[in-house]
């Protein structure tokens, strides 16, 4: 398969799977120690955890939850740049199967600076499997123990942030670390340190302009899983390409 091909098949996927992520960002976007939500705001049961967060119960029908349009949009961008850059390698199958996820957490986190564990122990743990089964496949570019060694590492380093300061960052952003460690270290511990670079640097850029719009002071507290995500995607994408 072409990489033409192969990108479009990227997109049509990432389409899809953003288009089915409204419901499960509706539910999961409450505040940390409150369970998921079971209703829409008209009081209404909210059954299953695909699809869009509408209503047909309600007398107004619109969407409660984000607009399935957008997240099929990012999602689809995001399947697509990885696609571009990982080619027919086996492990662009993990990358896309792992992009939704990603950006239902970016979702998540923006909406109610939570990242719940629901979502990032399963993200861990499905990318060490998903990798590991990678490295039994010919052809791949990876190593699936600089992997496992990555997501300890980075899961360590995140936890010692956050003994260090504990109101400046969540103990999600170290659980999320793990799955992030996993996939940047599949391509060697120069795309992990590049992929943490950059998330650090994002979230570095973005509350210094909070802060000199006048938004935030210097001890406002983001969300930093979004960043941290975004610099992970960077780092697959150089990465992969340098592959």
């Amino acid at each position: 398969m072409s990489t033409a091909w192969l990108v479009l098949v990227a997109v049509c996927w990432g389409a899809v799977a953003g288009a089915l992520l409204p419901r499960a960002a509706y539910r999961f976007s409450v505040p940390p120690g409150e369970a998921w939500r079971e209703r829409c705001p008209g009081g209404h049961p909210v059954r299953g955890w695909i699809g869009r967060a509408r209503c047909r119960e309600c007398a107004d029908t619109r969407a409660y939850g984000p607009g399935a349009a957008r997240l099929a949009t990012a999602t689809a961008a995001v399947c697509a740049t990885l696609a571009a850059a990982t080619d027919t390698r086996p492990e662009l199958g993990v990358w896309l199967l792992l992009a939704p996820a990603g950006v239902l957490l970016t979702v998540v986190d923006l909406r109610v600076r939570r990242l719940p564990d629901a979502l990032t122990l399963p993200f861990a743990l499905v990318s060490l499997v998903l990798l590991g089964l990678v490295a039994l496949v010919p052809e791949h570019a990876g190593d699936w123990p600089t992997a496992l060694w990555a997501a300890l590492a980075l899961g360590a380093l995140y936890f010692v942030l956050w003994l260090i300061n504990p109101g400046g960052m969540g103990f999600g952003d170290v659980k999320l670390a793990l799955g992030i460690g996993a996939v940047l270290g599949w391509y060697g511990w120069a795309t992990v340190m590049l992929g943490t670079f950059a998330g650090f640097l994002l979230g570095g850029l973005y509350g210094g302009a909070l802060v000199v719009a006048g938004k935030a002071g210097r001890g406002t507290a983001i969300a930093f899983g979004p960043f941290m995500i975004a610099g992970a995607w960077a780092g697959l994408l150089i990465g992969a390409g340098a592959a």
